[in-house]
């Protein structure tokens, strides 16, 4: 510790309103050198004497703690409240890590460097030309201010560098070829931990504080728009109400299956499944012992709707005729989407795409021709979804080349016709007013677990 003590103090606390981030506070005549030394660490400015670390890898507890280190070798006395005691104090693991075999010292330097490229985007040090979507999650082509271009892969966390390239003209030429109609110009838009960590750096919201919010407000929407609901009790009901479904849990805690007692039709339930990741896993077997015949990945964020409406299907039809499903012929393409057809959505070709959207574009149905003639590739043939784009949906159902025309035509009619209810709440009287500043830069879907091929 220096032998010349400055007269700063920093309490660091736990976020109110974020579960990870914390906060400082700068106290003493001198507190601006402890402000610098923290923004030197990652911290950013709330007002003069308040600061925030915000990161999208939940490991500010760790490097606020590092941060105390280089306060007091500078002579600036700190305080860690218990609460915050007890989060730096705490071991835990990324549930699913694809990394399984680094050491927690090793996830962090990781998880760092998907930091400090996150960083590198939002502070304009690293300008991204283009992204898509691989098909498991984001990818990015960027060149940094002060030169090299790098290839992206991978979101939060999770991000990292995956080539360095010799000029922008041709890592674009070849991102084009390699991803095709799926690239986008420029960065990504914000992951759900993206948008909560910019939030948290701008507003304490504390609960304490912070206005109540009003009552809640139902509105009936198309159900495309409507609310998820609770998944769980979705799941829960249908089990009830279907005895020749029987539920058991793996040695996975985090993953329910159900089979049909036919053995054919299977559903595994991820309970640890959230945004736009595969909440359900239908999978479909021509015999219990045989090959997968067809399968449907649903999304957490599947409006509850049409989720009642897959769940009718499966309860209600032979086991067998739905396991079996049928290959894609002009007719099946035809039934399964007549009901979006009379509804007048827009109906597009785009090579091996045929797409339907409604005329504001929020809501779609895709058929991919080239995956319907591979039926054994991983290729989805089926795509429906809802949100900005079928690149960055709000939820989306996948589904392949043999899954049953009935079952598809029954969720089209849901997603034409259908209705739900949605909650949305009325903006106080007396908003606070909080600092903004610019949003940063990517979604990570989560491959399917434990069905066999």
């Amino acid at each position: 510790m220096s032998d010349h003590p400055i007269d700063a103090h920093v309490r660091f606390d736990t976020h109110p309103a974020h579960t990870s981030a914390v906060t400082a506070t700068l106290t003493g005549t001198h507190h601006r050198a402890a402000q610098a030394l923290l923004a030197a660490r990652g911290f950013e400015n709330l007002d003069d004497h308040t600061m925030v670390l915000a990161r999208i890898d939940r490991e500010e507890p760790y490097w606020a703690h590092q941060a105390t280190h280089a306060l007091h070798a500078e002579g600036i006395t700190t305080e860690i409240t218990p609460r915050l005691r007890e989060a730096i104090d705490e071991e835990w693991t990324w549930a699913n890590y694809p990394m399984h075999w680094l050491t927690r010292a090793e996830v962090r330097e990781v998880s760092n460097a998907a930091q400090t490229i996150y960083d590198d985007i939002r502070h304009g040090r690293l300008i991204i030309h283009a992204h898509a979507h691989d098909g498991w999650t984001t990818v990015a082509i960027g060149t940094y201010l002060d030169g090299g271009t790098v290839a992206l892969h991978g979101e939060n966390h999770l991000r990292s560098i995956a080539d360095r390239l010799e000029s922008p003209a041709q890592a674009l030429a070849s991102f084009q070829r390699l991803h095709g109609d799926a690239v986008r110009p420029g960065p990504a838009p914000m992951t759900d931990i993206e948008q909560q960590t910019a939030q948290a750096r701008t507003s304490l919201r504390s609960p304490d504080t912070a206005q109540a919010p009003a009552a809640p407000r139902i509105e009936r929407v198309p159900s495309y728009e409507a609310d998820p609901g609770d998944h769980e009790a979705l799941l829960n009901d249908f089990l009830t109400e279907n005895n020749d479904w029987e539920k058991y849990r793996t040695w996975d805690d985090n993953t329910t299956i159900a089979n049909h007692e036919s053995l054919t039709l299977r559903v595994l339930f991820d309970h640890d499944a959230r945004s736009r990741d595969p909440k359900w896993t239908i999978a479909a077997y021509e015999t219990p012992v045989s090959d997968r015949m067809w399968h449907m990945t649903i999304a957490a964020t599947t409006p509850a709707p049409i989720l009642n409406t897959l769940l009718t299907v499966l309860a209600a039809g032979d086991a067998w005729e739905t396991a079996v499903g049928s290959p894609v012929t002009e007719k099946t393409v035809t039934d399964a989407t007549r009901p979006v057809t009379e509804a007048g959505w827009t109906h597009t070709v785009d090579g091996r795409w045929l797409r339907w959207q409604t005329l504001q574009e929020d809501a779609g149905v895709q058929f991919d021709a080239f995956a319907a003639q591979a039926p054994h590739t991983p290729l989805d043939t089926w795509t429906i979804w809802a949100g900005p784009s079928i690149d960055h949906p709000t939820w989306a159902i996948h589904a392949s080349a043999y899954t049953p025309a009935g079952l598809l035509d029954h969720l089209t009619e849901e997603l034409a016709h259908g209705t739900g209810p949605r909650q949305t709440h009325t903006a106080p009287a007396q908003p606070k007013k909080r600092i903004t500043s610019s949003p940063p830069a990517a979604p990570t879907p989560v491959p399917s677990k434990g069905l066999r091929r």
